[in-house]
């Protein structure tokens, strides 16, 4: 049973459900039983439009329980801002629904993107997957239907130019909080420079702990339902905690944790921590005034009961 993730660098026109798709059946071809009861549970940690391309966390078996963790974390974009047009979708695959002659300059670019770094309230795009009374939001948009969404709290840690051409428009990276629209953000910082703009190339570069250094291509992937080992494109479950802290445990103390017992007199500060019995993850647990509290347990068979 494998337990690990799956870095996908997804390609443009497929979507986060079909990438998934694309993992069992790989998976299903190699010989792993992929069936809901008793196979190799998959998910991925993060939608990406099916416009988008780059990281796309994919998690197998025990894993699977990092994924609303993978969702929580920080991700980091590159997109392009065309000035001139916006569309209904916020991207190059909606109609034009308004136009300016307004072209910004670099330096006027530059003047704005400080009023868009640190905690904002954006709007989500009417052509999102937010729900409206328990319909998606772009079912009813793209029924003709009049979609308002709430304005949110985002925070954009890092927002900066990476090139800028006044024809092909401007590329920017992004470093943003769970729940950012790279679209809405792009679709403001025109607004605030008195223009219009669209999206036209988007790419996540990092999510979590994860970026592109460790992703695989589709083709790659394939490789796997043909025969290719498994290992040689699986990164381990704790890849996806390496932005916390690791607490060593004896090996009592894991089959205490294991058994979701307390653990007392721990010397670490507070906070979010993996513990592991050697190099084997055992579980994500709270650390607070030396007491260790089970968040979500593994269930390895390495680990000693």
């Amino acid at each position: 049973m494998p337990h690990g993730w799956i870095i996908l660098d997804k390609p443009v026109e497929l979507g986060s459900t079909q990438a998934v798709a694309a993992v069992k059946r790989n998976l299903r071809e190699a010989g792993f039983n992929v069936k809901l009861k008793g196979g190799v549970k998959v998910g991925h940690g993060g939608t990406l439009d099916p416009l988008a391309s780059g990281v796309l966390p994919i998690a197998l078996g025990e894993a699977t329980k990092l994924t609303g963790r993978m969702l929580d974390a920080d991700k980091t974009y590159l997109f392009t801002l065309r000035f001139g047009e916006e569309t209904d979708t916020l991207d190059a695959e909606g109609k034009v629904i308004a136009t300016s002659d307004v072209l910004p300059s670099a330096e006027e670019l530059a003047v704005v993107l400080p009023q868009f770094t640190g905690p904002i309230t954006q709007v989500p795009p009417a052509y999102s997957a937010l729900k409206v009374d328990g319909k998606r939001a772009y079912d009813l948009a793209r029924a003709g239907e009049e979609v308002t969404l709430k304005s949110r709290e985002v925070t954009i840690h890092a927002l900066e130019i990476h090139g800028f051409d006044a024809s092909d428009g401007v590329t920017l990276q992004a470093q943003v909080s769970k729940g950012t629209y790279i679209r809405s953000l792009a679709r403001d910082i025109a607004h605030a420079l008195g223009s219009c703009g669209t999206v036209t190339m988007l790419r996540r570069i990092k999510a979590g702990p994860f970026d592109l250094s460790g992703a695989i291509s589709l083709d790659k992937l394939n490789e796997v339902g043909k025969g290719a080992p498994l290992e040689q494109l699986l990164l381990p479950l704790e890849a996806g905690l390496d932005d916390i802290p690791a607490i060593d445990l004896d090996p009592e103390q894991a089959r205490a944790v294991r058994q979701g017992r307390v653990l007392t007199g721990m010397p670490q500060d507070d906070g979010l921590y993996w513990a592991r019995l050697e190099t084997i993850p055992v579980a994500l647990v709270e650390l607070s005034h030396g007491e260790v509290r089970v968040v979500r347990g593994f269930n390895l068979t390495d680990v000693a009961e």
